[in-house]
């Protein structure tokens, strides 16, 4: 192998694991450890830089940086027995097991940790951007959802003026609409959206934009659709067409359920589908009377879409799923819906692994019910975009868009959150939201929006003493602590009750105190390396090793533990004084600094690694542009 290019900012970024695998890549061990010092209001700020809704996504985030998280792969390789030595705690049903009972590896709570900054912070207005002079151009976001007024929020300091269109009277599109108020408090939302909107973004409410002609014409320089995908499909099968008033599309039901046109629900009721809408659907309906709520599934259990911790809470609080059920007809009588009929299959794999759902030959089963409520997918619906105004859609009803620019075909006009790419969660809106502000950036700027700006890294030791660091590399032993709930019969007593209370200051100390500080790297010098092989005697995890060299897939079966998992890297070095190489398994370092506590030369070193993308502004530019705009400055 060739010795690992350390300098790729890529490298370092992806041992990161959480940060890597976050849509808007958000240094998460920095502001973890900013939480554990009780700087709540940096770790904050840190979070709203980069992914801009910090209060919303610590309560509603699909978390994808947790499955990643190494701390979950450590534990588990240290044997199904092994368990935390210390007693943390956590809740039944998935997310761990209270002391004495079965360790189930798991992820730091990077999302709750998130929550934590947001709840505890003081106020930070101060510390907003500031807004720079007007430089002319004009640009319009058609919707007030996350990706929208990311896009906003990047622009509008740059002296943009930009001017935000959604039908509603509040900002916030699907957040506000489809997130019901017992995960996701109002004012979390409002607090969060007026930061954006106090920036001189004009926000027009409730004007709804019927025609992209009529929008263009208006002459705006860049146009950014951030609708989302508005329509939920529906479920034309025997029945439906003579069923209207107790039938109801899960997303539309949702956001009359917010804006308080819907306080009441039958007592018996279906949902169909696995995703986090049906689990939202079927949690509010629980809470708006509805005393036999059931989620009824095609799927299998393990196949459902919604989020793990999803299914968990709706199972917690008495929903059940029923799985492997394909709806058949729609049971009324005399124009009253009755109930449904289901097929029951089982899923059945070919040799490639393809699933088919087969009927197994079981007596089709009668639910009765008062409601359904169907959240069986979105998809995206543009009518208001006229077919001759230049913009090219795909077979799917999605634009065609310019790769990773969000540039559509027509230049001036950007998509971006699930109106690009069809349904996805907060966080990959916010994404698409910086990116599509960069490309802005440059297309206004009359560059190439195809060049996209390097990330901004910077690495720097740790190192204060012969054996101390300035972080804590003491590894912490306690599993995962739990979230403590309001009372059932108060959270499901009104579905205004916020459900989760999120960590006290204690607690959240000791869950902040579980991160492996993956940003802080092993970086290894070799002409200082002597070969002594203290580095590895002393790793707990046996993850470096001194061999001679070879192609990757050999190499890795003669390490002193064999690297088994191809998805994380080898840090290869070039070849030391006896032609050996050091191999280091990145996979499950502690990032424990005890390599370089040991290492009598210091060749091993602890070094912080920071990396933020590059956002809107002189930085996204061409070197000779952003020249012009410091000169200018």
């Amino acid at each position: 192998m060739q010795p690992t290019n350390t300098a790729d900012p890529a490298y370092f970024h992806k041992v990161v694991d959480c940060q890597w695998a976050c849509p808007a890549h958000t240094p998460v061990p920095e502001y973890i450890r900013l939480i554990g010092q009780g700087r709540y209001d940096d770790a904050y700020m840190i979070n709203w830089v980069s992914n801009v809704f910090p209060g919303v996504l610590g309560r509603t985030c699909d978390r994808p940086c947790e499955p990643a998280c190494r701390r979950g792969r450590v534990e588990e390789s240290n044997g199904p027995d092994a368990g935390p030595p210390q007693g943390g705690s956590a809740p039944l049903g998935g997310r761990g097991e209270a002391p004495g009972g079965p360790f189930h590896p798991e992820p730091v709570a990077i999302c709750r940790l998130k929550r934590v900054a947001a709840d505890n912070k003081q106020d930070v207005k101060n510390r907003m951007p500031t807004i720079g002079p007007k430089n002319g151009k004009r640009i319009a976001c058609v919707g007030a959802g996350p990706a929208s007024l990311t896009v906003a929020r990047d622009l509008a300091p740059l002296g943009y003026d930009i001017t935000v269109f959604d039908g509603e009277a509040k900002a916030g599109g699907f957040i506000r609409s489809q997130i019901p108020r017992f995960r996701l408090p109002e004012s979390v939302i409002d607090e969060e959206t007026g930061y954006i909107l106090d920036m001189g973004v004009n926000f027009k409410s409730g004007q709804r934009v019927d025609s992209m002609r009529e929008l263009l014409g208006q002459g705006y320089d860049a146009v950014f659709v951030g609708c989302g995908a508005p329509r939920g499909r529906d479920l034309v099968i025997p029945g439906r067409t003579e069923i209207a008033d107790n039938v109801h599309i899960g997303i539309d039901w949702l956001a009359s359920v917010s804006f308080g046109h819907i306080t009441s629900v039958g007592k018996r009721v279906i949902v169909l589908g696995g995703g986090n809408t049906a689990m939202d659907c079927c949690r509010s309906a629980r809470r708006l009377g509805g005393t036999d709520v059931k989620v009824i599934v095609r799927s299998g259990f393990e196949e459902m879409k919604a989020s793990p911790w999803e299914k968990e809470d709706a199972l917690h609080e008495g929903i059940p799923i029923l799985n492997f059920h394909v709806p058949k007809t729609f049971e009324h009588s005399g124009g009253k819906l009755t109930g449904m009929v289901f097929e029951i299959v089982k899923a059945v794999y070919d040799d490639q692994g393809k699933r088919t759902l087969v009927p197994t030959g079981e007596p089709d089963v009668l639910v009765p019910c008062d409601v359904v409520l169907i959240a069986v997918g979105q998809e995206n619906a543009f009518p208001w975009i006229e077919s001759d105004v230049g913009i090219s859609f795909d077979k799917w009803g999605l634009p065609q868009l310019l790769g990773d620019t969000f540039q559509s075909s027509l230049p001036q006009v950007f998509f971006g959150g699930d109106a690009a790419y069809g349904p996805k969660n907060i966080i990959t809106a916010v994404a698409h939201g910086h990116e599509a502000a960069v490309s802005i950036d440059r297309y206004l700027n009359r560059e190439d929006i195809r060049q996209r700006p390097a990330p901004m890294t910077n690495l720097m030791s740790t190192k204060m003493g012969i054996h101390e660091w300035s972080y804590d590399n003491d590894v912490s032993g306690d599993a995962r602590f739990k979230v403590p709930w309001a009372k059932a019969e108060v959270a499901l007593a009104s579905i205004k009750v916020e459900v989760e209370l999120g960590f006290d200051a204690a607690t959240a100390f000791k869950e902040a105190s579980r991160c492996l500080n993956c940003d802080v790297q092993t970086v290894f010098t070799k002409h200082t390396c002597i070969e002594c092989d203290a580095c590895v005697d002393i790793c707990p995890m046996d993850c470096i090793s001194f061999t001679s060299n070879g192609d990757e897939t050999d190499l890795r079966t003669r390490l002193k533990a064999p690297a088994s998992n191809p998805t994380q890297d080898l840090y290869v070095s070039g070849a030391l004084k006896t032609g050996r190489v050091m191999v280091k398994d990145e996979d499950v370092c502690l990032h424990c600094g005890l390599c370089a506590e040991r290492c009598p030369t210091g060749a091993w070193d602890m070094q912080k690694f920071l990396l933020n993308t590059t956002q809107a502004g002189p930085r996204c530019r061409d070197a000779k542009a952003t020249r012009r705009a410091v000169e200018a400055v």
